[in-house]
């Protein structure tokens, strides 16, 4: 047997923390690859967040899909954030957006580079991925495929396990350090092939999937971001900006401020760790949320801002609700507001 046989051949597979990248991982593994796992925190993933922080969600099982899928295949898993870097596939994706704002193909791109620069300095050999052609309809499909091997510079060092048959023959295949003929012609969006591999391996209890981990996927959460960047004139967001999207009730009765009106007693909690940043108000005659303002008000927004906030008390039938306005700069004022009926609050206040 020759050196180059003999040596163990290693490679790093991106895991989503979803059926098929566990199952590709696994697949590879199969074939004595030394296999590590590597997944990039964008500050979009959606699992464990509002989950995380809503009461009503507290019985829910809670897990991060990724290590829990480390886990069950006995890798080592490289969580690796890239929120600052990944700003620019968000604000100016070279391929644009799919149905809501998720830049799918340049994410993709920027996923299997920036694995490429990790296996370069980890002297592993090639990329895993759990794509599937034709189960996405930006991403993957059998000619974007190429683009993102070509524009990532992984070339041929980019392998999917998943649908291998259905494309051409990478290095990792031609030099015989994976065997071709174990590898899988899956296509499309039937997931019964999945299914039955994941039984085969005994793999269960794993994620399903939900239109992906992405809140730039969500219809909902798009539109609060595609408001964030109109009412501010500038494409642009922090961490902060991003993580209270998915926080609460947005509304926005007029053009220069918006409330986040926590729903329940867990985002109450998580909204007053911005008490500091933004005016804020509560009710404090009757039990009720905290409420941020964003933007600038005056006297007469405040007010409303005030009756609105009173509306979603339990004191949204009474003639008057008390509310506190906390200025982090100006100080506390009370002001005595008529909750607004429900029929005031048009659905066109809602981001």
């Amino acid at each position: 047997m020759t050196q180059q046989r003999a040596q163990q051949r290693k490679a790093v597979a991106l895991i989503s923390g979803g059926l098929d990248s566990m199952l590709a991982a696994k697949v590879i593994m199969e074939q004595q690859i030394h296999v590590e796992g590597i997944n990039f925190y964008t500050g979009f993933c959606v699992e464990g967040h509002t989950h995380a922080i809503r009461k009503k969600d507290k019985k829910k099982n809670k897990r991060n899909n990724a290590l829990w899928v480390a886990e069950q295949l006995g890798i080592k898993l490289n969580i690796i954030d890239v929120i600052d870097d990944y700003k620019d596939v968000v604000l100016n994706p070279t391929y644009g957006y799919g149905h809501n704002l998720n830049p799918c193909l340049d994410c993709k791109i920027f996923m299997v580079n920036h694995a490429l620069a990790w296996m370069e300095e980890h002297d592993f050999d090639f990329i895993i991925t759990g794509e599937v052609v034709g189960q996405r309809p930006m991403s993957q499909r059998k000619d974007t495929m190429p683009i993102i091997a070509r524009k990532s510079h992984a070339d041929d060092r980019l392998l999917r396990p998943l649908c291998a048959k259905n494309l051409p023959p990478t290095l990792p295949e031609n030099e015989g350090w994976v065997n071709r003929d174990l590898l899988l012609d899956f296509q499309g969006r039937n997931r019964k092939p999945q299914i039955a591999l994941a039984e085969h391996f005994g793999f269960s209890e794993y994620a399903q999937p939900a239109g992906g981990c992405c809140f730039l996927t969500d219809e909902s959460y798009a539109s609060k971001l595609s408001d964030l960047w109109e009412t501010r004139g500038e494409r642009s967001y922090e961490l902060d900006d991003i993580m209270l999207l998915k926080v609460g009730r947005h509304l926005r009765p007029l053009p220069h401020f918006k409330l986040i009106v926590a729903r329940e007693e867990g985002e109450n909690h998580y909204l007053e760790g911005y008490r500091h940043q933004y005016v804020h108000l509560q009710p404090i005659s009757h039990k009720g949320p905290l409420a941020l303002l964003d933007g600038q008000a005056d006297a007469g927004d405040l007010e409303l801002a005030a009756s609105i906030v009173a509306r979603f008390s339990q004191g949204k039938r009474a003639e008057q609700v008390v509310v506190e306005v906390v200025d982090p700069r100006a100080g506390i004022t009370s002001l005595k507001v008529a909750p607004l009926a429900a029929s005031d609050i048009p659905d066109s206040w809602y981001v």
